[in-house]
């Protein structure tokens, strides 16, 4: 694929541009959505971890220089130029692509893949009672998590939100069952920051509450999802425990240590965690007013910031939160 790019670019350097016609041709051989540049991008995807990270910078490298060749050439446009051409005053007033953040990319795709499964989008403040993000959600009052070391307080009664399923209560609280539902958003931690970990984060938390929600259905359901942002991967789940869910798990995929960058990403177990999840515990159901004997259901949690690292082989996660425009750059056309 490298060799395929580095003759995509050989080729465009030497393309003759002389006449509009010939602008024209450059751009619909190189620029349109049928072209062999774009073909890679569309299939950028379906590429393995390893080959993201060698490509994926070297692929906006040729098209912004495809880019800018064209750019060069689009005066040819106009017939009606006022100064000549070899006067080198001439202004152009280029207009440059913007680009997404990487974390936006991945909220998106994140949210298409739920929305083709019938999820809706529910949001909710970043600042939140204790009912909401503690209480509600089956929190004892001496759990560790409401201590000054895992949570930044307001005051006494509210703190910025520590996850999303605060969101899960509000819905639950003001819907009946059937409900199936995904709460994107920023979340506060107050955790030393590190190159794996941030005192914010990203986080897109799943519920579905039915009469006859099962964990073979959430499993199911997360089996396609993992499927559809990576491909076919070896998904293990691991029993784990959360104070709102009962039976609990942790889902990880295999990324293996053949590179160090795995390794260190995994601590040397090949094993990544991606994602919380679990059967919504009896005590939640009955907080939020919904009768556990007649419905049961599921939730789930991903960190969207760790998912966009492994995307994308990001290596520092404060690099995504510096507002450096050099690391943006590199997410052009994704």
């Amino acid at each position: 694929m490298q060799k395929e790019l580095e003759d995509i670019l050989e080729k465009a350097k030497d393309y003759q541009i002389k006449t509009k016609d010939e602008l024209e041709n450059f751009r619909l051989k190189f620029l349109s959505k049928k072209s062999a540049l774009q073909t890679i991008f569309d299939n950028f995807k379906n590429f393995s971890v390893e080959e993201k990270k060698t490509l994926g910078r070297k692929l906006n490298e040729v098209k912004q220089s495809l880019e800018s060749i064209f750019e060069s050439h689009k005066h040819l446009y106009d017939d009606n130029t006022i100064k000549s051409l070899a006067d080198n005053s001439v202004t152009v007033n280029a207009i440059e692509i913007g680009s997404q953040h990487p974390i936006s990319i991945i909220q998106n795709e994140i949210i298409g893949i739920f929305d083709q499964l019938g999820f809706v989008v529910s949001e909710g403040p970043e600042i939140e009672d204790d009912w909401h993000n503690f209480s509600a959600l089956n929190f004892p009052p001496d759990h560790p998590a409401r201590d000054m070391q895992d949570t930044f307080f307001v005051d006494k009664e509210y703190a910025l939100r520590t996850h999303t399923s605060s969101v899960q209560v509000r819905v639950m609280e003001n819907n009946k069952p059937p409900i199936r539902i995904i709460a994107p958003g920023r979340v506060y931690r107050n955790e030393a920051v590190s190159a794996r970990s941030n005192s914010f984060f990203h986080q897109i938390e799943g519920l579905v509450i039915d009469e006859e929600s099962t964990f073979a259905d959430m499993k199911q359901t997360l089996y396609h999802f993992v499927s559809k942002l990576f491909g076919e991967r070896e998904i293990r789940f691991r029993a784990s425990y959360f104070p709102f869910t009962e039976p609990s798990a942790e889902m990880d995929i295999y990324l293996g240590t053949e590179t160090e960058s795995d390794y260190r990403l995994t601590k040397g177990t090949g094993w990544l965690e991606v994602l919380g999840c679990g059967m919504l515990d009896p005590n939640v159901l009955i907080n939020c007013g919904i009768d556990p004997e007649k419905y049961s259901g599921y939730a789930f949690g991903l960190g969207i910031d760790r998912l966009a690292m492994l995307r994308y082989g990001i290596k520092d996660i404060r690099q995504m939160f510096q507002n450096d425009v050099r690391f943006l750059h590199q997410f052009k056309g994704l």
